[in-house]
C-alpha cells in the first residue's frame, strides 16, 4: 500500500497531506521528534522518535519503500529517499528527483558556506498560500503518476498441466 511519510517537525501541509490522502485512501505516517495533535483516524499514524537530531530522517529512510511518497524540505533526506525508489515533495511544492537532488545539494553546500562565512545574511521566504496551492497540485499530481505505474502480474498458484 502507498504510504505517506511526513517529516512532520515544523511542516506546514500536515492537514493538506491528510485531505489528500483521505480521498485516496491512502496511509500517512508522521514521523516527529515530539507528540504532536494529529486526526483520530486509522489511515494516520504518529511515530515518535528519540536520540540524535537525525533520528527522524534515519527511521524515514529504514521504513520508506519504492513508490512510497515523503514530504520534506530536507535535501539529504530526500536524497536518501530517492536511492530507494520513493518520490519527495517539499513543501512549497518541490518535487525532488534523480535529476534535480544532486543540483539540490549543491545549492544548500553553497548556501550553507555563504552564511557560514557571513557573506550571506537573508533567511528563506516566507511560507505563502501560493506555496499551498503548489504543494497540493504536486501531491496530487505524484500520486496519480505512482497509480498510473503498471502493477507487476500477480502469478496463479496454480500449474498447467
Amino acid at each position: 500500500m502507498l504510504t505517506i511519510f511526513v517529516d512532520a517537525d515544523g511542516c506546514p501541509v500536515k492537514e493538506e497531506v491528510y485531505r489528500v490522502a483521505k480521498r485516496y485512501g491512502l496511509k500517512v505516517v508522521l514521523v516527529a521528534n515530539a507528540r504532536m495533535r494529529i486526526p483520530s483516524e486509522d489511515s494516520i499514524e504518529q511515530v515518535v522518535v528519540k536520540g540524535r537530531y537525525d533520528a527522524a530522517d534515519d527511521w524515514i529512510v529504514e521504513h520508506v519503500a519504492e513508490d512510497d511518497i515523503v514530504v520534506s524540505g530536507d535535501i539529504p533526506l530526500a536524497s536518501r529517499c530517492l536511492k530507494k525508489g520513493a518520490s519527495v515533495i517539499g513543501p512549497k511544492g518541490r518535487v525532488f528527483t534523480e535529476d534535480s537532488i544532486g543540483t539540490a545539494l549543491a545549492d544548500r553546500a553553497l548556501l550553507a558556506y555563504l552564511r557560514e562565512s557571513e557573506t550571506m545574511t537573508a533567511s528563506p521566504a516566507p511560507f505563502v498560500k501560493k506555496d499551498r496551492s503548489r504543494f497540493l497540485t504536486r501531491l496530487n499530481e505524484v500520486i496519480q503518476a505512482i497509480l498510473k505505474k503498471p502493477q507487476v502480474p500477480i502469478l496463479s498458484s496454480k500449474i498447467p498441466g
